[in-house]
């Protein structure tokens, strides 16, 4: 081991994804001078993209969306210079294509929210007429969502409940479930209806109805993702004169219920403050030495489970969609995504995703990709008889946390050692394992280290 490095840093950060970014990044804001350390060389955690072998070309880690209401997420971006590196629609609009072949498209109106989303779905005709109304049952849950946002004391949802459940409980129809709701919930909580916590996906709803009408708008990323925010937030950092190395990781030495050091390959770092931006599944082989303090959040982030998200990358020789993405409701893959039309000339690529993908596990790569296509072929006229010239899948098998109810409880930023604080999509922050809830986790453990060492 290196001695201890003779620059005087205010606080370390473990992890370079966005919780681990954007603590740092706020952090240097309030005047401290910080080093990250990533243990993988590229940055960006489970938000990043590699390098495909054969095309060269730059594929996502898997499709990452954000939505207008991300206001935390926005503002980082702002922060470091990259918002221009998202596309924002200005109210919500998707195309689908259902279980029967039959296009549609969802366009909400330019009116108050939550109105532009009633609008939008009496226009959509996608549903028949009793599906349509029966929106307006779910009225009710959502203002209470929406109170619950602002501090009111009655819940829009039990937390033993599913959303299935909910959906049902609130008058809610299976082919407006199956059309509107189940695929917003697969994409916000990664993971099934019938699974997931209802109180989670009350808490979206809120966020996004709450936001106005472009709170619940789609945001694209416009490059791959690394280059969205990661190698931004990394120039913006080092510009004034913090650190962040790749390719080393990091051991947090605790000694007598407070931190004596973070070990890394580069050397050892002390520091007032450390900031563990680290997956649930990550933080008990992060942690080392006289561990007893941190013994109830171990116990809870390995008593955790996962949901997995399965990315089918296809390279074709003719365009497929007629619009950047498409829902496909009701299928394995629920999503797919032209690259070539979000990012431009660099990429030549379709993304095809699954979310809530536990039951693909045990499926070869083969299997996935004949599946993928198969689903796609149905849904797609345009890719019937278009040629793939390559095709690989991207998994990630602990890519979010479960949300099912009955789960271990999720820690907050501050821990019981002294110094040591906690970010990352996982920790408390109400919301399920976003982007959003990554970066707010981020802001939350940078404020605590700030207050805790004035």
């Amino acid at each position: 081991m290196k001695p201890v490095q003779p620059e005087p840093y205010d606080a370390i950060v473990i992890g370079a994804g966005f919780a681990g970014l954007s603590a740092a990044v706020r952090l240097v804001e309030r005047g401290a001078r910080v080093v990250v350390v990533e243990a993988r060389r590229q940055l960006g955690g489970r938000a990043t993209a590699f390098r495909d072998p054969q095309t060269g070309e730059w594929v996502d880690n898997g499709q990452h969306l954000l939505l207008g209401c991300y206001r935390e997420t926005l503002a980082f971006l702002d922060t470091i210079g990259a918002r221009d590196r998202v596309a924002v629609q200005p109210s919500l609009a998707v195309s689908f294509v259902d279980r029967g072949g039959r296009a549609s498209s969802l366009a909400c109106p330019m009116l108050p929210s939550p109105l532009h989303l009633l609008g939008g779905v009496l226009a959509w005709d996608a549903l028949g007429v009793k599906d349509r109304l029966a929106v307006f049952n779910l009225v009710p849950a959502i203002r209470l969502a929406m109170a619950e946002l602002r501090g009111g004391e009655r819940r829009a949802a039990s937390p033993g409940e599913t959303v299935e459940n909910w959906l049902i409980r609130n008058g809610q129809t299976a082919r407006l479930r199956e059309m509107l709701w189940d695929p917003l919930a697969i994409a916000a909580l990664n993971q099934s209806p019938a699974t997931a916590a209802a109180p989670y996906f009350s808490r979206v709803l809120a966020e996004m109805l709450a936001a106005g009408a472009q709170g619940s708008a789609i945001v694209l990323p416009l490059v791959p993702l690394h280059e969205m925010y990661a190698e931004p937030a990394r120039a913006w950092l080092e510009s004034r004169g913090s650190r962040v190395l790749a390719g080393a990781p990091a051991r947090v030495v605790v000694e007598a219920a407070k931190v004596r050091q973070v070990s890394t390959a580069a050397g050892a770092f002390t520091a007032p403050a450390v900031v563990a931006a680290v997956a649930w599944h990550a933080l008990p082989s992060l942690v080392e030495g006289d561990t007893a303090p941190l013994a109830g959040i171990v116990d809870a982030a390995a008593g955790t489970s996962a949901s997995s998200i399965v990315t089918v990358n296809l390279w074709t020789k003719g365009r497929a969609l007629a619009s950047p993405f498409v829902g496909l409701p009701g299928r394995t893959v629920q999503w797919v995504f032209d690259k070539r039309a979000i990012l431009g000339r660099g990429a030549s690529h379709l993304s095809l995703v699954s979310s809530a993908a536990d039951h693909l596990d045990s499926c070869s790569n083969d299997a996935v990709i004949q599946l993928a296509i198969e689903e796609v072929s149905d849904a797609l006229p345009e890719m019937r008889g278009n040629t793939i010239v390559r095709a690989n899948v991207v998994r990630e098998r602990r890519a979010t946390f479960s949300l099912a109810p009955g789960q271990p409880p999720r820690p907050h930023a501050r821990t019981p050692v002294a110094g040591l604080f906690l970010a990352g999509d996982w920790i408390e922050t109400g919301l399920p394992g976003t982007i959003e809830s990554a970066v707010r986790s981020g802001h939350a453990a940078a404020e605590a280290a700030v207050q805790g060492h004035p």
